[in-house]
This record gives C-alpha cells, structure tokens and sequence, in this order.
C-alpha cells in the first residue's frame, strides 16, 4: 500500500509536470502553433481537473473552489477534439460553430455561485457531467483518427492515438469514481502522474514534437508515399548508395525535388533519416557480396568500399547495428 505521504508526492510531482508541458505549449512558436494551443489547453484543463482531486483528497474544499476543478474538463475535452483536427488538417481553418464547443465551459464558470453542493445531485455534477463530456468527445476523437487516418503520416497517428489511449484510462477512473469512491478517487491523479511522465518522455525524445517537424510542408501522406516510390526506384536502378559522398542535395536535383520533401518522404515511410536509409542499401548490398562466391576470399575493406562505404570503421558500425554482427561474424555463419 502506498503511504499518504508518497501519494501525495507522486501526484503533486504529475501536476507540476502537466502545468510545466502546458506553459511550455502555449509559448512554443516552432511548428504548428494553432496544434500546439490546443494541445496545451488539453493539458490544463486535465490538470486541473486533477488537481482539484488531489487538493480535496488532503484538504476539504470550498463549493467554488470543487466547481473550478471540474471546470477544466469541459474545456479539456473539446480541446482534445479540436487538437486532431488541426493536427490531421494543418490547413483548415477553424469557423466560429468549431469554438461553440467552448460554450459549455464559459456557461458553466458564470453558473458557479449557483450550482448546488449536496447529496445525489453533488455526486452527479462531480462525475457524471465529467464522464458525459469526457466520454462524448472522446467517441468523436476516435471515430475521426479512425476516418482520417489513411491521410497522415504513423508518427502522427500513433501519437494522437496514444494520447486517446492515456485519456480513455483517465476516463476508466472517473467511471470508477461512481461504482467504488475509495478505491478510484486518488488511483486518478496517480496514474495521471505516470501517464503525463511517459506523454513528458516522447515529447524529450522526439525533441519538441518531432512529429510536427514536416507541419508547414505542402506534401500529404499519399504524395509522400509517391515520392518515397520514386526515390526507391532511383536507388534500385542507379544505385547511388554505392557513392560514399552521396548527399539528399544529389537525390533532390536528379528527381527535381527539394532536399526537404526527399528527407520527409524517407522519415514518414521508413522512420529513418536520409543517411540511415542510405547505409541500409549498403548493408544489403554487402550482404549480397558476402553471399557471393566470387567475394569469398575478398578483403572486408573491399566488400565496404564495393557496397559504398569510404571507410572500414564506418562499415563495421552500420553492419552491426542493422545485423547483430560483425562483417567477419556474418561472414563465418
């Protein structure tokens, strides 16, 4: 069992970390702005939210101060929604009926002084509006990843998906909270420590939201995929991974195209770089001579330099690294 002292740690360490994304979001000018606001707005309210579990957990509450708390989910929710769309649709812009979403928490912070506190109808507004709101924009987030998810790019369909998921457990626990008060009540604010830590890890290990980093491209998921193709013609027919100064400038002006779209096309078909995607064709070409009976008795250096490599010590990094061995291992088996 987790002592109070722990709980209250775990949780309040999640809460400074939510506020720390959100205030970062919000001042974020890279990438797509508009996304990154939504984005942030998600997190606050979420927090929120789940602040005001933990603050009441401790110390009992004002009736406005419980009101403020359960605020942050009727902007959270919409925001979450909204988040997708801008992020699917980098060129839409929103109308004024898209803001109406918002009307539910302007109404509801005016409604404060007057909204009762006391038995069933208590429990009903704590949880059950949240779970209505929380649960009715969730259904519309999933079913427009699901419509929409043939028109971007994985990076950005798992994130968004993965961000659903860590909302629908958020969601779980409020259900709880209405089936086994006791057990549920603070379990929420923990796991939203772990869930925002892990969101806290992708964000530092795609180095701000890789996954914008093609925002302001004009190439879509089918054109990337198009060109994708035709760079991996060009490699196949002309084998330009056997030049070791081969550069995305080279590839760019021999399909007319610029360095930028190459490099996004490889990123969102192959999850690699330009440079990674290169040294794979050149492993596969080493391979290749490996398994040639003509280069049986061949040198390694020559095998490297045959499959594009300038340099041994090069060949023998990248060959590990893709294989699992060595050249003279692989060689040997």
């Amino acid at each position: 069992m987790l002592t109070t002292g722990l709980i209250l740690i775990l949780a309040s360490l999640g809460l400074a970390q939510g506020l720390f994304l959100s205030f970062y979001l919000f001042t974020l000018k890279k990438g797509d702005v508009k996304s990154n606001i939504f984005l942030a707005l998600f997190l606050l309210g979420l927090t929120i939210r789940i602040g005001k579990s933990v603050l009441n957990y401790y110390i009992p509450l004002e009736n406005w101060q419980n009101n403020i708390g359960i605020s942050g989910i009727l902007f959270a929710a919409p925001s979450l929604w909204l988040y997708g769309i801008t992020l699917f649709d980098k060129k839409r812009i929103l109308s004024v009926k898209d803001y109406l979403h918002f009307v539910p928490f302007i109404l509801f912070l005016f409604l404060i002084p007057f909204v009762p506190r006391n038995g069933n109808f208590e429990s009903f507004w704590n949880y059950g509006i949240v779970v209505f709101c929380l649960l009715f924009y969730l259904i519309l987030s999933w079913t427009y990843l699901y419509k929409n998810r043939v028109k971007v790019s994985k990076n950005i369909f798992f994130w968004y998906r993965n961000i659903l998921i860590g909302t629908t457990f958020v969601l779980i626990h409020y259900i709880g909270n209405l089936f086994d008060f006791t057990m549920y009540y603070i379990r929420g604010p923990i796991f939203y420590s772990f869930l925002i830590y892990a969101f806290s890890f992708i964000f530092l290990n795609r180095h701000k939201f890789n996954l914008q980093k093609y925002s302001n491209s004009n190439l879509d998921k089918n054109n990337s995929r198009d060109l994708f193709l035709e760079i991996k013609k060009l490699f196949e027919t002309e084998q330009l991974f056997l030049d070791d100064q081969l550069t995305l400038l080279v590839v760019s002006k021999k399909l007319n195209r610029k360095t930028r779209e190459i490099s996004q096309a490889i990123n969102e078909n192959t999850q690699q770089n330009f440079y990674d995607f290169v040294n794979q064709q050149r492993i596969e070409k080493a391979e290749q001579l490996f398994n040639d009976s003509e280069y049986k008795n061949e040198k390694i250096a020559t095998i490297a330099y045959e499959s594009g490599f300038g340099n041994v010590t090069s060949f023998n990094v990248a060959f590990k690294k893709k294989t699992g061995l060595t050249p003279s291992a692989y060689r040997k088996g």
